[in-house]
């Protein structure tokens, strides 16, 4: 419920005075977007953020033979990194919405207004797969902020502008339409990623600015482009403002990291030659190939070969759309899909839940005394098969961090162990026990992906 009421508090509902309508006579056209601007402008603000980050020196840089071989040469040397972008003032206390790529651990975050009033800000919540963040402004006075417009709202062939700080000459509007809904995994190549395409230009920069109407309301972040130069040739991406308003929302509860629902199925798009083999009439869905038994969608009796149409009445034709559409509905509540199986349509209501961390994961870190010290490891489970999109039927012990020894040695976070010394561990304190007692020599069997590969070591 606390959810529901800030998402609304916001403006993510679409005022009854906002109506889209053409100009009425020859002063509102030479106006142009003047009104519009006076009104979007003043909350899209530049941000400036500062980062650490270790590099290496290696004399091999730039060579095209041995600068693969040697990536872990030299010491490590930390370095300033700066990056500039825009942002978006949604609430009159001082909140932000950017790119996490713009903000994402930055350790230093300036935020500019248009009026060239500087505030220091920190990340509330962040999440690198929908690059999305949100800020919170310190000790800023009350300030213009934009509404929300509902993006399930909008339709293609609507005039749109772009602001934003592009190339940092100031802030800057452009102009365009619509382009195209329901954009997922092209401009970024998440899998995840689900976007609103615009030909308002979009260029470096624009990064975290704002897209808004007619009405001056916030359709979408901008977050990138499609380009084979680097610049801007009209094919723009926006993240849509059904998203951005979960992320306020569970910021303003209180979360760091953002919590969506897990599905725990594998898919993929209903193509032409489906069609006859499932029954329908026509492409479109999702057909089903793999559910995980802990899944809210196996417990409803969704299963492989099911055909998944609709969420809430709104069509999903790739898993990415489906995905968006749970997380804009968000964790503990109800979703409707239309499911057809056997040549027949049904309905089936189902809660949106977390990936259960059930067994418990047990992270731990390796002890002096083990083959491998230092090493971080937790058991899987539904929650750690989702945190590192592993197979649904892995089991066993991941690699959370490999420390400097397992670095050394070849492992990766995410990498599975299978086996140890041929043994294999149950769970992460199975395997830190099997590690313990080894001398002599190790043997490791590890699934990295869909790559089975084994380490032998000499201790």
């Amino acid at each position: 419920m606390l959810r529901a009421l800030l998402i609304v508090a916001i403006g993510l509902i679409t005022p009854a005075w906002a109506e889209t309508r053409v100009p009425a006579s020859q002063s509102e056209i030479s106006m142009g977007f003047t009104p519009v601007v006076k009104r979007a402008a003043p909350a899209v603000v530049n941000i400036y953020a500062r980062r650490i980050v270790n590099v290496r020196s290696s004399p091999f840089a730039g060579d095209p033979f041995f600068q693969n071989l040697f990536n872990n040469f030299g010491v490590p040397q930390q370095r300033v990194q700066n990056s500039l972008g825009s942002g978006v003032i949604l609430s009159e206390d001082g909140i932000v919405v950017s790119n996490y790529h713009v903000v994402g651990e930055a350790t230093d975050i300036r935020v500019v207004l248009k009026d060239r009033r500087e505030f220091e800000a920190k990340v509330l919540l962040s999440d690198e797969e929908s690059d999305l963040a949100i800020l919170r402004m310190k000790d800023a006075p009350r300030l213009p902020a934009l509404d929300l417009r509902n993006s399930d709202t909008v339709e293609v062939g609507e005039l749109v502008l772009a602001i934003g700080n592009p190339f940092g000459v100031g802030q800057t509007v452009s102009s365009g339409i619509v382009s195209g809904l329901a954009r997922s995994g092209t401009a970024t190549g998440n899998a995840r990623g689900y976007f609103i395409q615009t030909d308002a230009p979009i260029n470096p920069g624009n990064s975290g600015g704002a897209l808004v109407d007619v009405n001056g309301q916030l359709i979408g972040i901008n977050t990138s482009i499609l380009s084979r130069s680097g610049g801007s040739n009209g094919i723009g991406f926006a993240i849509p403002s059904a998203l951005v308003a979960q992320f306020v929302a569970q910021a303003k509860a209180g979360h760091t990291e953002f919590k969506r629902p897990w599905a725990g199925l594998s898919g993929q798009s209903v193509m032409a030659d489906m069609v006859e083999g499932l029954g329908l009439d026509r492409p479109g869905g999702i057909v089903i190939s793999q559910v995980h038994p802990a899944s809210a969608f196996a417990e409803a009796g969704i299963g492989a070969g099911d055909v998944i149409t609709t969420v809430d009445g709104l069509p999903v034709n790739t898993p990415a759309e489906m995905i968006f559409r749970m997380s804009v509905k968000g964790i503990g509540k109800d979703v409707t899909l239309n499911i057809w199986r056997d040549g027949e349509s049904e309905e089936i209501s189902l809660p949106l839940i977390a990936a259960p961390d059930d067994p418990p994961r047990d992270t731990l870190q390796t002890s002096s005394r083990s083959a491998i010290p230092g090493l971080t490891l937790s058991t899987v489970n539904p929650a750690v098969i989702d945190d590192y999109d592993l197979s649904f039927n892995a089991k066993g012990v991941v690699v959370d961090n490999p420390g400097q020894v397992g670095l050394r040695a070849g492992l990766r976070a995410g990498d599975i162990i299978l086996s140890i010394n041929d043994l294999s561990p149950k769970n992460s304190a199975d395997a830190a026990q099997l590690l313990e007692e080894t001398r002599g020599r190790l043997a490791l069997e590890v699934q990295r992906g869909t790559r089975r590969m084994v380490m032998r070591f000499r201790l």
